[in-house]
């Protein structure tokens, strides 16, 4: 069993910048692929970002690569976001999800474990 908690979301101007944490509970955070999902009012949830737990490899949604950077602290037991030039359609709950597998990591389906959400709102 895997809690996630998610933490540094707020309000913040366009092209302001945030940083997200989700801290994991458990031994094996290591072992678990994590990544970070979005909705927005009306709109399904979305994939934004996902780091591997093996390879360490990284991966983006095209709307958000080369503004936000997601990274690992396995001695922590937390994932970052960091998030840069952030425009209002940024605007959403965000949420981390830690899963098994290694590849895949832009379907939620994949995410057995999920937090319960922070609130990132980019205003004009």
């Amino acid at each position: 069993q895997v809690q996630l908690v998610e933490s540094g979301g707020g309000l913040v101007q366009a092209g302001g910048s945030l940083r997200l944490s989700c801290a994991a509970s458990g031994r094996t955070f290591e072992r678990y692929s994590m990544g970070w999902f979005r909705q927005a009012p009306g709109k399904e949830r979305e994939f934004v970002a996902a780091i591997s737990w093996k390879n360490i490899s990284v991966y983006y949604t095209d709307s958000v690569k080369g503004r936000f950077t997601i990274s690992r602290d396995n001695a922590k037991n937390t994932v970052y976001l960091q998030m840069n030039s952030l425009k209002p359609e940024d605007t959403a709950v965000y949420y981390c999800a830690a899963g098994a597998p290694e590849y895949g990591l832009a379907y939620a389906r994949v995410y057995d474990y999920w937090g319960q959400g922070t609130q990132v709102t980019v205003s004009l």
